[in-house]
């Protein structure tokens, strides 16, 4: 027999876990066998557990998903991640393809691709959907098309979500253990990349992409 597929979700909205535990439950081969509702529930959950794929929303509170990402890739390299978000495709997943993701998945999909994603990257490959497919080839094909976000390093864009969240530099600095000088070169080298100038315009940015709510 095929050993059962451990699946941890982490999510904080209640009624979205139990309804991705659902469609897992009807599986033969796979089970729920962790839930987060936080960033740092769900880190300390795979430090203390271990799992054969994470679902991973990319809004949470105290740690959100792009923050839970890059710990994960430094603590579990080899652990498929597969990103949750209400937020359309285009906006976010070649970004966290780039910061390591083992794949990306509107909530919005149909259960059945939800379980032939987790299969996907379960495997240890990368699940693409047709439209996240669509966004890497047009990537590839044409470098100079790249919204201005997508020029951003994993750290920048870590960096720009939270100033475009309202996070002062200082409290950035103090949650990823940084000094606030680093935090302000980044916030700097951010600002230029996108040819912007305040932290306001780059909170209009991220709304007017739809990458905060």
């Amino acid at each position: 027999m095929q050993p059962m597929l451990r699946i941890m979700i982490a999510d904080d909205h209640e009624i979205v876990r139990a309804g991705f535990a659902q469609f897992i439950a009807d599986q033969g081969d796979m089970q729920v066998t962790g839930e987060a509702a936080s960033g740092d529930e769900a880190i300390a959950l795979i430090r203390r557990d271990e799992y054969d794929v994470v679902l991973l929303d990319i809004s949470m509170p105290d740690k959100n998903g792009i923050d839970c990402l890059r710990v994960i890739r430094q603590t579990h390299p080899a652990l498929p991640v597969l990103m949750l978000s209400g937020f359309p495709e285009e906006h976010y997943a070649v970004n966290m393809l780039r910061s390591g993701a083992s794949g990306y998945i509107s909530k919005n999909a149909p259960p059945e691709e939800l379980i032939r994603a987790i299969r996907v990257v379960a495997r240890g490959k990368r699940y693409l959907s047709e439209t996240a497919a669509d966004l890497v080839s047009t990537e590839l094909a044409n470098p100079t098309d790249k919204k201005l976000h997508e020029t951003l390093s994993e750290r920048e864009f870590q960096i720009f979500h939270k100033l475009a969240s309202g996070q002062s530099p200082t409290g950035i600095a103090g949650e990823l253990h940084l000094s606030v000088k680093t935090v302000s070169t980044y916030r700097s080298r951010i600002l230029e990349k996108m040819n912007l100038k305040t932290n306001a315009d780059l909170t209009y940015y991220a709304i007017k992409n739809a990458l905060v709510s």
